[in-house]
């Protein structure tokens, strides 16, 4: 039910924005004469790698300086980027990946390789048991993650520090408990958050609470106080490399 959920949702999803995408695409194309698309290698179920589809929001070969996590001061995003990131309009593309079966319309974020996956603990290779997602509980917390990095002179670590330990967990929660009733509202929170992320973050916290998460995870995911450094999950000490 989930697949036929995320074939039927993503191709009348890629019907009604392809008039929105094609000005996009053209918008994008107009800064500096090159693709509007970005294909990003990405680590999918299973550990299988695939290409995800996303609007190129930052420069040409700006996956090439070796920096993984962006900023929202980041330099290397180009003026339509700063609006595309802004609204969230470079995952549209995406949905040609649940389309074709790399993706789901809810899941774990995918992540790369070198510096992500890599990097994960015997806890949180459980991640890659189901299939990645668009959208799901840590990219709404975590909307924000751009400004959370802004300023940061090692932003692949203040992620690893501060954002992975809880986004992980999420993550896993949605591994342990997922059904449709879930992805559902996943997808309206995710909406939501576009109008007002408090009244999505109150949502989660719902849905956090009906799932018996952690106590302490549940305080995070309100928001109210500044991320502090913390182990991911399956680890003992905050990591200390980027």
């Amino acid at each position: 039910m989930k697949r036929f959920c995320d074939i039927t949702i993503s191709a009348a999803g890629l019907l009604a924005l392809s008039p929105l995408l094609l000005l996009l695409f053209l918008l994008v194309w107009l800064q500096d004469r090159h693709s509007p698309f970005y294909i990003a290698c990405r680590v999918g179920l299973n550990r299988k790698p695939f290409r995800m589809v996303k609007l190129r929001s930052m420069v040409i070969n700006a996956d090439k300086t070796g920096v993984d996590s962006t900023s929202a001061d980041d330099k290397r995003i180009t003026a339509v980027g700063k609006f595309i990131r802004k609204t969230k309009m470079d995952e549209f593309m995406q949905l040609w990946n649940v389309l074709i079966g790399d993706m789901s319309l809810v899941g774990p974020r995918p992540n790369v390789e070198r510096h992500g996956v890599e990097l994960y603990t015997q806890e949180e290779i459980k991640l890659l048991s189901v299939r990645p997602g668009i959208t799901d509980l840590a990219s709404i917390v975590f909307s924000d993650e751009g400004d959370i990095l802004a300023g940061s002179e090692n932003p692949d670590l203040k992620y690893n520090q501060v954002i992975r330990p809880w986004k992980s967990r999420l993550g896993l929660l949605y591994v342990c408990k997922q059904c449709l009733w879930l992805d559902f509202a996943c997808i309206i929170l995710t909406a939501a958050a576009i109008l007002s992320k408090p009244q999505a973050l109150r949502g989660i916290n719902f849905i956090l609470n009906t799932l018996k998460a952690e106590p302490q995870l549940i305080k995070v995911c309100l928001r109210n106080n500044e991320l502090e450094p913390f182990p991911p999950p399956g680890a003992s000490e905050v990591a200390n490399h980027s």
